[in-house]
């Protein structure tokens, strides 16, 4: 009996596609930076390493910022609804929101793609996704990894992650520092769920049938702050930022400013989004909505109140920043007044 020869490729593994997908990455890439004037190196994409070129850049006491981070169980919604274009650009803004808030301006990323067997379209719809937030967040994408792991995801899930560094210079940097009694919280609104709480929005989901005209919300792309913030911090606007993310508005914010301050927030004005009120309304309380969900606010500024009117001049209508609170000196770390308007 003629014995059968084993192979990578009977495993599960077909390194001849993954070629033809890192193929399509370079060449995309490639584009980019013609398109662009990148400082990063066209050529690298696929080799061992990725290399960018910092010599162009004009920091003064420059520090590197590095984050990384991914999209959570966003993903298991990409697939139900087979809608992966936009998926991306959350993974480069969950990365690319954390950075500014030291006021560190993106300069690359990197990507990682975890596969059970790979598709060869929906993976280049992923990347599209990514290079879009690229795109938006003025940085690079200039390597990854694609991993095809047979029996460890199942044919059709996926799971990504992503790494991202920018630069600043060291008078530059955010810091809670900076933060000081009376300094005023402003709220910059989110445009939806951003990627963060999903989890609890899947369980929803399977009880309750979405309405058709929030549905679009489900898959809506995380906003990208980075151009607004970089203008504020090269004027020296802000003391201190947030990224609104998991453990929602109030733990976010005591990561940003120092011990012995308080954060003071007046729930009422908070501007809460329509798929938010429906989420709520599925018997969620309101702490746990406030403790999983950004409920419309997707990052805020700590600033000095004599900055707002310029602050302001940044922002578009959809993204205006609003006033929430203050800091002062108390006992307590956080007092919260009046309650969300659902």
């Amino acid at each position: 009996m003629k014995k059968v020869e084993n192979s990578y490729k009977k495993s599960g593994v077909n390194i001849s596609l993954a070629n033809k997908l890192v193929k399509h990455i370079s060449k995309l890439s490639r584009k980019d930076v013609k398109k662009r004037n990148g400082v990063s190196k066209p050529d690298v994409i696929g080799g061992f390493g990725s290399l960018f070129d910092i010599s162009n850049l004009k920091i003064k006491d420059p520090v590197i910022v590095s984050c990384t981070d991914g999209v959570g169980t966003k993903i298991d919604l990409a697939n139900k609804y087979k809608k992966f274009d936009t998926i991306g650009i959350d993974l480069v803004a969950m990365c690319v929101n954390d950075l500014i808030v030291q006021g560190a301006k993106p300069l690359f990323f990197l990507d990682y793609i975890a596969v059970g067997k790979l598709d060869l379209n929906k993976t280049k719809k992923i990347l599209k996704g990514i290079f879009k937030g690229c795109k938006i967040s003025g940085c690079k994408l200039i390597g990854g990894e694609t991993a095809e792991m047979p029996g460890i995801y199942s044919k059709n899930k996926f799971d990504l992650a992503g790494f991202s560094v920018g630069i600043v210079s060291k008078k530059k940097i955010l810091s809670k520092k900076n933060v000081k009694k009376n300094n005023i919280i402003l709220a910059i609104p989110s445009n939806g769920i951003h990627s963060n709480g999903y989890s609890l929005v899947r369980s929803i989901l399977k009880k309750n049938k979405i309405p058709s005209n929030l549905k679009k919300e489900i898959l809506k792309p995380t906003k990208i702050y980075s151009s607004e913030i970089l203008k504020l911090t090269n004027e020296n606007l802000i003391n201190s930022a947030a990224h609104i993310t998991g453990g929602g508005l109030i733990e976010n914010l005591l990561r940003s400013i120092p011990e012995n301050l308080t954060v003071n927030i007046d729930l009422s004005r908070i501007k809460v989004v329509k798929i938010f009120k429906w989420l709520k309304s599925k018997n969620v309380s309101d702490s746990e909505m406030m403790k999983t969900f950004n409920c419309g606010i997707g990052f805020c500024l700590i600033v000095s109140k004599k900055n707002i009117p310029k602050i302001k001049k940044k922002f578009t209508k959809e993204f205006m920043p609003y006033e929430i609170g203050f800091i002062s000196k108390d006992k307590k770390k956080v007092n919260l007044s009046n309650n969300l308007k659902w």
